[in-house]
């Protein structure tokens, strides 16, 4: 079974490595939406994973890193693609979420990337 909780914050990138004359290369911003799925039995007595609470507390440390910052200058997020955001929240969080199973990041309404430990 799984759970998930959805987060969104607003920030400005660009992408240092794409093409000459890419529309990316020059400094834009999105509202990007993360959701963090974890995986885990139910406890019988509470019926849950766990609380929702729990994971938003897990999760804000790293949203007050990327809340209305320039991903660029956030060390590990020099190429600030959807994959490497991914990536990066799923190594800051999994420490504290040993069910995580899922980051889906969307910087937009129709694209986005799905982070799963099989990436790696």
């Amino acid at each position: 079974m799984e759970i998930f909780k959805e987060f969104s914050f607003e920030a400005a990138h660009l992408l240092p490595n794409v093409p000459p004359g890419h529309k990316c290369a020059r400094l834009h911003g999105h509202s990007f939406r993360v959701a963090v799925y974890v995986s885990g039995d139910a406890d019988p007595r509470l019926g849950w994973i766990m609380d929702f609470a729990d994971l938003t507390a897990a999760f804000n440390p790293i949203l007050d890193q990327l809340d209305h910052y320039y991903l660029n200058d956030i060390p590990g997020l020099e190429n600030p693609t959807s994959e490497n955001l991914a990536k990066w929240i799923w190594d800051r969080l999994k420490p504290a979420l040993p069910g995580l199973c899922r980051i889906i990041v969307r910087e937009t309404c129709t694209s986005g990337c799905v982070y799963t430990p099989e990436d790696d």
